[in-house]
């Protein structure tokens, strides 16, 4: 079992910059990969980015590429999302997730943290 707990989200103005954090239990992190996704309202969940367990890869919706990067510590058992030139329709609640035995990128993720609320005025 696997708990992870996003925090950083906020207020923000359009093309301001914010940093989500998600921080996850346990002794194998190192070994999944690590997803970001965002809900809006009366909206589907959808993908945002993932990163691979060494960090060496990374994948993006095309809604995040060129202004959203995602990384993580696997020292400090975390994950980061930076996102610049947020625009209207970043607003959501942002989801951390974590995959294993999936290929890449992973179809399907085991272990979710609450959200983080994210909205940005224009």
């Amino acid at each position: 079992q696997v708990t992870l707990v996003e925090s950083g989200g906020g207020l923000v103005q359009a093309g301001d910059s914010l940093t989500l954090s998600c921080a996850a239990s346990g002794r194998t992190f190192s070994t999944y990969d690590m997803g970001w996704f965002r809900q809006a309202p009366g909206k589907e969940r959808e993908f945002v980015a993932v990163i691979s367990p060494s960090g060496h890869y990374e994948h993006y919706a095309d809604s995040a590429k060129g202004r959203f990067t995602i990384s993580r510590d696997n020292g400090k058992n975390t994950v980061n999302l930076q996102m610049n030139s947020l625009e209207p329709e970043d607003t959501g609640v942002y989801y951390c997730a974590a995959a294993y035995g999936g290929g890449w990128p992973p179809l399907m993720y085991h272990y979710w943290g609450q959200g983080t609320q994210v909205t940005v005025s224009s």
